[in-house]
Order: C-alpha cells, then structure tokens, then sequence
C-alpha cells in the first residue's frame, strides 16, 4: 500500500495503550528487513532517517526506496525524518514523499525551539503532514546532536510547548540516552506518566537502545507511543556483516553478506515489535 501518514497510527496506539517503533534504517536492506518483520507480525512500522544519513545519500533516495517496498507491503508503513535540523530540510524530505517529519529544536532556549518547531508545522499541515517535537534534552550522541546531560522535560513548559506550536506528536527527555549506555540510565518514568495527562498527543522516546524490556514496557504503559530505535539496529547489522566475513573472506558478492544482515535485522524488529505490543495491530 502507498506509504501512510504516521498520525493515525499513533493516534491508535495512544488511545489503545501500546506503542509503535520507529526504526532508524541506513541502506535498502535495512528498508527491506524492518518492512518483511512488520508483515510478519502483522504490525504498522515508521521507517526514519537522520539528517546523516540522507547526506550521505538523499531523502529523494530513501523515499524512492520506501515507496517502492511499502507498495508491495500488506501493512501501514510510514516515512520519518528523525531529528530534522532545519526548516531547509524539513521542506526537502516534504516534498520527497516523506510522510512523517520531525524538527529537532531541543538545544535551543524554549522560545525559539517553540518558534522554530511552529514555522515546521505551518510548512508541513499544507500537505497534512504530522510533526514531531523535542522539549528536554535526550543524553548522548544522536546523529550531529551532542548533549552530555539528561534533561527532563518540564510539565508547564510542554504544556506550553504544545499549545503555541500545534506539534501532533512530542519527544520527551526522561532520562534516556542516544547510543550505548556507558552506565545505567536515571530514568523518571512517572514523569511520562504526568505528561500523558496533560498534553493529548502522542508521546515519543528516544534512545531507548539498549534499556531493559520491562523498562520499555513501562514507558510504554504510562503513555509512550513511539519508541525510537536506531543503536541496536547499526550493532545487529554490522555484526552480522562481519561474522559472515569472517567465516567467508572470500566472499566479493554484496549480495550474501547483505543478505545475512538483512536477516539479523529483521530477527531484532521482530522482537521491538513484542515489545511495543503492536503485533496483529495492521489493520487499524
């Protein structure tokens, strides 16, 4: 089916308690892993990609891809630009075929993180495109992004945030972390529960890489409805690659080492996806 807008779907996870990943993907074999897994399991999935990664290739590229693969898919599959970092590419992902866009302006002081996430919702409500906020700062590396803290997000501001941007989703720091966790993360679940309350819109967590699954779970309990994954997916990838050249370094054909890591991929989406407990849910 034609790629979908990620509004709808969230919208159903929100009001029925459970969440969508959203699964950052660098190549087509990752497309085409995380796309067969959610038919699998009969899920919705949300492709994505940094600003990082459509450098090193293009978002014309990577919608090309996902158009073509979600055409032949069975299930709803939407297209994310994750951590957009400027109105400029926010206008080129659009106009791709992206069906889902975020604007990242979560280091910058609140007035202009409200002002720069509100002229991305007024380019993108003209084609009827969701946005995605950031209010707090998620630790860690995330693309070009860098913080070294963990920022919570503060409840009167996001309320705030919420009202004067008209963002359809938004991501909260709460303690987690972009890439590998060097120590166990102080994460306030109760926060997301008092969030949930306030602002009726979905709920969004990222670096959620390598947390514990009954730490998931519990987000996503108190009102998390996308849960980010991007970290686990480069390892399994990677790992496979080169396991499989180990084991045959006279292999010179993409195909099989590709194949391999297409498989290791779509084993992990698999299990995000019983996590985020919206396997049977396609048909919404």
């Amino acid at each position: 089916m034609p790629l979908v807008t990620s509004q709808n779907i969230l919208e159903h996870a929100r009001k029925n308690f459970y969440a969508i990943p959203a699964f950052n993907c660098e190549n087509m074999e990752m497309i085409q892993a995380i796309i067969a897994a959610g038919e699998d399991m009969k899920s919705p999935i949300i492709l994505q990609t940094t600003p990082s990664t459509v450098r090193y290739a293009s978002v014309e590229l990577f919608a090309g891809i996902a158009k073509a693969a979600a055409q032949k898919a069975a299930i709803p599959v939407a297209l994310h630009l994750d951590h957009g970092d400027s109105l400029e590419l926010v206008n080129n992902a659009l106009y791709a075929g992206y069906t889902s866009i975020m604007i990242d302006g979560s280091h910058l002081a609140l007035d202009q993180n409200i002002a720069l996430t509100k002229k991305a919702v007024d380019i993108c409500v003209k084609k009827d495109i969701p946005v995605e906020g950031e209010l707090g700062r998620v630790g860690g590396k995330e693309d070009d992004l860098e913080s070294d803290s963990e920022g919570y997000t503060d409840p009167k501001e996001a309320v705030q945030f919420f009202r004067e941007t008209g963002v359809s989703f938004l991501a909260i720091g709460v303690g987690t972390s972009h890439g590998i966790y060097a120590q166990k993360p102080i994460l306030n679940p109760a926060l997301i529960s008092e969030l949930k309350d306030i602002i009726p819109i979905p709920l969004v967590l990222h670096g959620s890489s390598g947390l514990e699954e009954h730490v998931v779970r519990d987000c996503i309990s108190r009102g998390i409805c996308k849960v980010n994954i991007a970290t686990d997916l480069r390892i399994t990838y990677t790992e496979a690659v080169r396991d499989f050249l180990i084991n045959d370094p006279k292999c010179i054909d993409p195909k099989k080492f590709g194949h391999a890591a297409r498989e290791a991929v779509k084993k992990l989406v698999k299990k995000h996806i019983m996590i985020c407990g919206c396997n049977d849910r396609a048909l919404i």
